[in-house]
């Protein structure tokens, strides 16, 4: 681990980086599919039952899974469907809880939050995940708990009624036409704002980061603590710095791992545009992996150098455009868009290379049948498509002008061709009906220094250079740990051991560097 001083690596590592799709807003990511869905059965908010204002007792159960921690507990948490309702008996919305409890009393310092990223991803099967690593990384000192955000795995959710076709991820994501039209994408863009307006009703329009935050605060509330330590990864970095900004007296250590620029003027819009380049800057380390002599013997070696896999995959994705292939998905072909997405996924973490590789020589074998990867064999379901475009279009106001995103997308499939213009793209947030409820906040230095971000040079999603932007904003309450390390999520996930420690030490000590650090891959 090398220290040196803020400003000098700020300067240097912005320029030697360049999502992002926090706006996994559009991107798949995990969903709630274990004990969330046993915590509380999906229902409309107007129908659960009221409860007074303030937090009622968390009723936990017991709600292990195979390969999860055995002692997981689940319940339930009523919040307010709409905050600005004085009504204390107004609809409520269900949110499933869970927790790990301290494996040891003694050592117990407090509650850690794991905050999910998405938008949609579930905060239950987060625990599920690593809850028990996480116990033994910081020896039992937390009870470790998430939930499920509104609209998500066991909590109440929201539905636009869409089309199985408008719910295919090459659908719901705006690729461009083969030739870079987006006419398609407006019509498609339209149909889906004007179907969440007719069937999303008051439970889609109150799936904003902002009611998150306060939902997280009636959480903390119910645990009955005063403080949470956090660790927001990903989308979860914008909500867990938000709650630290409007929170900031019931903030402990706060990790924020891979984060986005926190401008008011760009959040979500601006997380997407950053997608392009990031992707750009990422691909390098899938064109090294692909080209090591050692993937001869997978049968996964793409080419005999590494600068010939980016043209190799551009002209296949070309070639699928004007010819897709049949897949062993029935009614599923291989189009370059879907290569082109499947991609972009893979490019979060060096696990996914070798279906990544085995998809692109089946593509280009004629003999073969290409397997699709998870997440682009079927559509996302209604409910997981209505909160990936709820907290997106909901946040803030978007351009409306199509002019605009045609030029846009014109100038960008030039600049990244990767992408294909994807990232400059119409949205059905162009269209969307409703005015944002609250304005999103602006991330300042003002609040405790307890924050450690984490983050990695060539992440995907949320590119380095947007992280900067968030450091920026902090001042003198963040201290930044920079992982020369490519994928999305770095603690416990995509980084390195320095990295690692930095983290666990901060949690388990409340020591962070003295100055910005950086971590060798």
């Amino acid at each position: 681990m090398t220290t040196h001083r803020a400003s000098t690596a700020l300067a240097a590592l912005s320029a030697a980086v360049a999502v992002a799709a926090l706006a996994g807003a559009v991107t798949p990511s995990a969903r709630a599919d274990g004990p969330s869905a046993r915590a509380s059965l999906p229902a409309p908010a107007t129908s659960a039952p009221s409860a007074p204002s303030a937090p009622s007792a968390l009723d936990w159960k017991p709600c292990a899974v195979a390969g999860g921690p055995a002692a997981q507990e689940c319940a339930e948490l009523f919040v307010p469907l709409d905050y600005r309702d004085p009504d204390p008996d107004g609809p409520r919305v269900r949110l499933a809880v869970t927790r790990v409890r301290s494996d040891r009393p003694g050592e117990r310092r407090g509650t850690l939050l794991l905050i999910p990223g998405g938008p949609g991803s579930s905060g239950v099967a987060l625990v599920t995940g690593k809850g028990e690593r996480l116990q033994r990384e910081t020896g039992g000192r937390y009870d470790v708990v998430s939930l499920d955000p509104r609209g998500v795995g066991g909590s109440t959710k929201a539905s636009c009624g869409l089309a199985a076709e408008d719910r295919d991820l090459v659908h719901l994501r705006s690729w461009p036409a083969a030739d870079g039209s987006i006419t398609e994408n407006v019509a498609r863009s339209r149909r889906t704002a004007e179907a969440c307006a007719r069937n999303g009703g008051a439970m889609l329009r109150s799936l904003t980061t902002a009611n998150e935050v306060r939902d997280i605060d009636r959480f903390r509330q119910a645990l009955g603590e005063e403080k949470l330590s956090a660790w927001g990864s990903s989308y979860g970095t914008y909500v867990g710095a938000v709650y630290a900004q409007k929170y900031p007296r019931h903030t402990d250590r706060w990790v924020l791992d891979s984060s986005g620029d926190p401008d008011p003027s760009r959040v979500n819009r601006g997380w997407m545009q950053n997608m392009a380049r990031a992707v750009e800057d990422r691909f390098p380390d899938f064109a090294r992996w692909a080209a090591d002599p050692a993937r001869e013997a997978e049968g996964l070696r793409l080419a005999r150098e590494a600068r010939d896999v980016r043209p190799l995959v551009l002209d296949l994705a070309a070639r699928l455009d004007r010819e897709p292939r049949q897949t062993t998905t029935p009614g599923v072909p291989l189009t370059g868009n879907r290569l082109r997405q499947a991609v972009q996924m893979a490019l979060y973490s060096d696990s996914a290379f070798p279906r990544l590789a085995e998809l692109i020589r089946a593509a280009g074998d004629p003999a073969a049948e290409p397997v699709l990867p998870p997440g682009l064999d079927r559509p996302l379901s209604d409910q997981d498509a209505a909160v990936t475009i709820g907290v997106v279009c909901n946040d803030v106001r978007w351009p409306a002008s199509v002019p605009d995103y045609r030029r846009a997308v014109a100038i960008d499939r030039v600049k990244h061709p990767l992408t294909a213009g994807l990232p400059a793209n119409i949205t059905p947030c162009a269209f969307w009906k409703d005015t944002p409820a609250d304005r999103p906040t602006r991330i300042t230095d003002e609040g405790p220094s307890n924050i450690l971000m984490i983050q990695g040079l060539r992440d995907p999603s949320t590119p380095y250079f947007g992280a900067l932007k968030m450091r920026e904003a902090f001042g003198d309450r963040a201290r930044l740990v920079t992982v020369d390390h490519g994928g999305h999520g770095i603690y416990l996930g995509n980084g390195n051991a320095c990295g690692d420690r930095a983290v666990t030490r901060f949690l388990t000590t409340g020591k962070r560097p003295g100055q910005d650090t950086y971590c060798a891959g």
